[in-house]
């Protein structure tokens, strides 16, 4: 078996992003889910066409919080492709209420309960955690894809002990890289608006997820994706820079660190 990612689109712009195990014998993929919905059901089903994938490749969505650019399609999921949703108890009372997806989304969304929820029977478990953000609540995702230990962050003000030990323990981590300190400063962003990125419920930074990274970092630790860059305050460039050279300090530990794509689909990597 190989554990496929690809990322849609990973931004202000719309994020989303495939998780599945593939047979590689048949190169079938057995069991799929998507995390967050701020791409539509009809870009999404034609990248995973690119890749010979189809849309029934995943069977349910997570959600990570109710920011729009995360949110975006669900409706028109439910309407279009109806998966089961899964969420946190406090999101899911927010999404219900929520008007253009309250009224698609109520007859399939799901809690995650604590502890390990089994999202695919045999195949994908997943374990949410809280992370700093100023969302309605933003949670990370602990996922257990056959073996493979994967990590999900995003939208993330301030990394968290609990989040710092679920990537200890992780294969592959996606964490943010958002912004650049220098970019933000000198950039077109009012001063309110630097704050709330900068202020601990907003954002971090390449230097935060450098750090971050420079701490979690294991042996067994095969890759690292950097994800929701800004458009306006970062560069592939500098954030690949900063959590390269911060790992380069670290001996015997190498992943391969990948910084995802803002408004196009990534590759469809092997795990």
């Amino acid at each position: 078996m190989a554990i496929k990612f690809k990322s849609f689109s990973s931004g202000s712009c719309g994020n989303c992003y495939f998780l599945g195990i593939c047979n590689e014998d048949s190169g079938r993929i057995e069991a799929g889910i998507l995390i967050d919905a701020g791409v539509s059901p009809r870009r999404v089903r034609m990248e995973m066409e690119k890749e010979g994938l189809a849309a029934d490749d995943f069977s349910s969505i997570l959600i990570s919080h109710d920011h729009w650019d995360h949110i975006r399609s669900i409706g028109s999921y439910c309407k279009r492709m109806p998966r089961p949703v899964y969420t946190s108890p406090t999101l899911r009372k927010a999404l219900i209420r929520r008007p253009g997806t309250g009224e698609y989304i109520g007859g399939v969304i799901s809690d995650l309960e604590e502890g390990w929820n089994e999202i695919v029977p045999g195949r994908i478990r997943v374990r949410r955690f809280t992370v700093p953000h100023d969302a309605t609540e933003t949670i990370g995702f602990a996922i257990m894809a056959d073996s493979h230990k994967y990590v999900h962050i995003t939208d993330c003000g301030r990394m968290t002990s609990e989040a710092m030990d679920w990537c200890r323990q992780a294969d592959t981590v996606v964490i943010e890289s958002n912004y650049d300190c220098r970019m933000l400063a000198e950039g077109p962003y009012p001063p309110d608006l630097q704050a709330r990125i900068k202020g601990g419920y907003g954002h971090m930074s390449n230097d935060e997820c450098a750090a971050a990274v420079t701490q979690f970092a294991h042996k067994g630790l095969r890759q690292v994706f950097l994800c929701h860059l800004s458009e306006h305050n970062n560069t592939p460039e500098l954030a690949l820079r900063a959590t390269t050279r911060a790992l380069a300090d670290i001996p015997d530990i190498s992943p391969r660190v990948i910084a995802l794509p803002r408004e196009t689909a990534s590759p469809l990597f092997t795990l």
